[in-house]
C-alpha cells in the first residue's frame, strides 16, 4: 500500500513540470506577432514610425507589445505610448485586447478592452468606447513577406472613418 501511494505521488509531482510548461497560450497567428517590429504608416492624417516589441510574459499567457513613437515633444517625450496585451477568452472562444496608452490616461476601462473572433490570419478586435461609438483595430498577417498591416477605424453612428493604415516589419 506505501508502494502504491509512493508510485502515485511521484507520478503527480513529475507531470507537474509538463502541464505548466504546456499551460501556456498557444495560438500560430499570435505567436507571429512575438519580436522585434517597425510600424510605419499613416496615423490620424500623419506619417508616423513606431518602435515595437512583442514578448510573451505571465508564463506564455499574454503576449505583450511596447509600442513607442519615434516622434517626440520638443521635451523629448515620445508622442505616443502603449502597452497592450493580446490573450485568449476560453469562456468566449474570443482573443482579448488590453489597450493602455499614453493618450487618455483615463485608467482602465471597458473601452481599453476589445475582442476578436478567430479568423484564418486576421484579429479584427472591437472597442466600444463609452459614448456609444466604436473603435475598430484589425491585425492581418501576411505570410508571404511576415508583415502585419494594422487598420484602425472609428465608427460612430454606423460610419466608419480611417484613423491609421500601418505596416510593421521585423526590425533588421
Amino acid at each position: 500500500m506505501k508502494i502504491t501511494i509512493g508510485l502515485v505521488a511521484l507520478c503527480v509531482l513529475m507531470s507537474c513540470p509538463v502541464v505548466a510548461q504546456q499551460s501556456g497560450f498557444q495560438d500560430a497567428l499570435v505567436d507571429r506577432m512575438a519580436g522585434e517590429w517597425v510600424m510605419q504608416g499613416t496615423i490620424s492624417d500623419v506619417e508616423s514610425t513606431h518602435d515595437i516589441v512583442a514578448e510573451w510574459v505571465l508564463e506564455h499567457q499574454y503576449l505583450r507589445f511596447h509600442e513607442i513613437s519615434r516622434e517626440t515633444s520638443d521635451d523629448g517625450i515620445p508622442l505616443y505610448e502603449a502597452i497592450v496585451f493580446i490573450g485568449w477568452n476560453q469562456p468566449s472562444s474570443r482573443y482579448a485586447c488590453l489597450w493602455l496608452d499614453s493618450t487618455s490616461g483615463g485608467g482602465l476601462s471597458a473601452q481599453a478592452i476589445g475582442h476578436a473572433k478567430r479568423g484564418g490570419d486576421e484579429m479584427a478586435f472591437l472597442f466600444t468606447v463609452g459614448d456609444g461609438s466604436f473603435f475598430h483595430t484589425t491585425f492581418s498577417y501576411n505570410r508571404d513577406n511576415d508583415t502585419w498591416q494594422w487598420l484602425m477605424d472609428w465608427e460612430s453612428g454606423g460610419e466608419r472613418k480611417p484613423f491609421a493604415r500601418v505596416t510593421l516589419t521585423r526590425r533588421d
